[in-house]
């Protein structure tokens, strides 16, 4: 049974919570959407996918919301009720930290397992999809990706040169030039019209030129050949990084992560843990940041919170890079740095506590 303090201190803090959230959702889901609306002008998604593929985006990342989320609000919900006096009303009450520390936890603790539904469950398979959205570009692709109309662009250190003059309404280019230096005869290729194909499935990706001439060779000399088509498939060379890149981590089911001994897996294992372990960890922190006083100064303490925020979320992609590197032990995983952070602040809290100056008295 939940007392009346448990209700009051819940109901404050989903108010604080909700409202927080709300401006972070606003704030992801606008960025989200104007990265898409690119991917929409530049060709490599649909128009008839901008909403699907946007709340994909937003189920996978949404996991990574809710801890700041919960720590932003613990600590407002808290400095509001120390600033009313209501913290020491509950202390003259017999209401001491430990009394507010459940109280917190009843908040925390069904958040961390919504957040590790998202993070376990959700985001693998939303990455997967979006995966598959983006793989669906087949023969008909309309252009080469982030490539615009009447610009110079050069791949390969400057041996692969591209030029379109125009992109039609039927996301073609129109009057393409390419220039390969790549072979041991140089080639020229002409056409009117172009459009960019992709099979990640069979590894294949290439230009499909329409209608045009194709030059080999230099100009004068006798191996100097010159040809014209009406359908010209150019296959571009396959990228090894690109192509390991290209199935992403992020989409394989955590089951599997759990098995495997790859450290790589691994560190996406801890990367997906560590939203629900944050909400906890931050809980632990939320009390002791708090100036329980109007008549204490808070500036340490509040300075002590940004830190202890920032430290948390940035620590967590150096702690995934370090364990993939092998700097650290595998057997220390990457979750390491969520119980630095909580013992650094606790004992950061040592000399202003009350036991401590008890101590020095004696």
């Amino acid at each position: 049974m939940l007392s009346i303090v448990d209700r009051y201190f819940l109901s404050e803090l989903s108010k604080i919570f909700g409202a927080i959230m709300a401006t972070l959702m606003l704030v992801m889901t606008s960025m989200l959407l104007l990265r898409t609306l690119e991917q929409v002008n530049v060709g490599t998604l649909g128009s008839e996918s901008v909403l699907r593929f946007l709340g994909l985006q937003i189920l996978r990342d949404i996991a990574s919301l809710l801890p700041p989320a919960f720590f932003i609000a613990a600590l407002v919900t808290l400095g509001r009720m120390a600033r009313d006096s209501e913290l020491i009303a509950f202390h003259a009450g017999g209401l001491g930290p430990f009394r507010i520390y459940r109280s917190l936890l009843l908040f925390a603790v069904p958040l961390a397992l919504v957040t590790g539904w998202f993070a376990l469950i959700m985001q693998p398979s939303a990455s997967a999809e979006i995966q598959r959205i983006e793989e669906s570009r087949d023969d008909e692709a309309t252009q080469i990706a982030g490539l615009q109309a009447g610009r110079f662009y050069q791949q390969d250190d400057g041996r692969i040169t591209f030029y379109a003059a125009d992109l039609g309404k039927d996301g073609r280019f129109h009057t393409v030039f390419i220039q390969d230096r790549r072979p041991d005869k140089p080639r020229i290729v002409l056409s009117r019209s172009a459009f960019y194909s992709e099979r990640p499935q069979r590894g294949e990706r290439a230009v499909v030129l329409e209608d045009g001439t194709r030059a080999d060779g230099q100009p004068g000399q006798r191996d100097f050949e010159v040809g014209s088509f009406r359908r010209y498939t150019y296959f571009l060379e396959q990228d090894p990084e690109a192509d390991q890149a290209h199935t992403r981590r992020s989409a394989t089911p955590t089951a599997e992560l759990l098995g495997s001994e790859s450290l790589r897996d691994r560190a996406e294992l801890g990367h997906r843990l560590s939203a629900p372990l944050a909400i906890i960890a931050l809980a632990m922190l939320a009390i002791p940041l708090t100036t329980l006083s109007p008549r204490q100064r808070g500036s340490g303490r509040l300075m002590l919170a940004f830190l202890a925020y920032f430290a948390f979320f940035n620590l967590q992609r150096v702690a995934e890079n370090w364990m993939q590197s092998e700097v650290t032990p595998a057997w220390l995983g990457m979750l390491w740095y969520q119980a630095a952070i909580v013992l650094f602040v606790y004992l950061a809290l040592v000399p202003g506590s009350f036991w401590f100056r008890r101590v020095l008295w004696r």
